[in-house]
């Protein structure tokens, strides 16, 4: 039997992004920012990705642990500040977000 290897990064654009409007926004931007992949970082700097974060929903905060969150705040967030336009978090969740935050500002 003939085998095709076909990689994710061989997709055109289009595909890629119909993919990952599958998948929660607040995973992809922390699976694919900073990987060294100008491309896939390129694409989940998208709007659709950018715009919303919303850790209710998700129960990223609940079951997150520290230093993903951490990471979450120092690096991602910095990187598409300027397109968050909505950041949902539970109550009890404020003062983690915003005292890792300030620490960075």
């Amino acid at each position: 039997m003939n085998q095709c290897s076909i990689h994710l990064l061989d997709l055109p654009d289009e595909v890629l992004l119909s993919i990952l409007k599958k998948l929660d926004n607040v995973d992809v931007l922390y699976s694919l920012l900073g990987i060294n992949n100008e491309r896939l970082d390129s694409l989940a700097q998208e709007k659709i990705f950018t715009n919303t974060l919303n850790f209710v929903t998700t129960g990223h905060i609940s079951s997150i642990i520290n230093s993903i969150l951490d990471r979450f705040c120092n690096y991602t967030l910095l990187r598409i500040h300027h397109s968050v336009e909505y950041l949902i978090i539970e109550p009890v969740s404020m003062n983690v977000f915003f005292l890792l935050l300030t620490i960075q500002i």
